[in-house]
């Protein structure tokens, strides 16, 4: 059993259809054993977007 570390960006979580493919990649992985820590960035441009209106 390994332990992995997976972190996906925004344009990974930008649309449904990505966080589909995004889920069944870690579901897939957890099926494998393996310990998991999931790292997920914000949607899109949502980081963007809020620095926008920061400014």
């Amino acid at each position: 059993m390994a332990l992995y570390v997976a972190k996906f960006g925004g344009s990974s979580v930008a649309s449904l259809e990505r966080i589909d493919k995004v889920s069944e990649r870690v579901a897939k992985m957890k099926q494998n054993g393996d310990d998991l820590v999931v790292v997920v960035s914000a949607m899109g441009d949502t980081t963007d977007d809020l620095m926008d209106l920061a400014l």
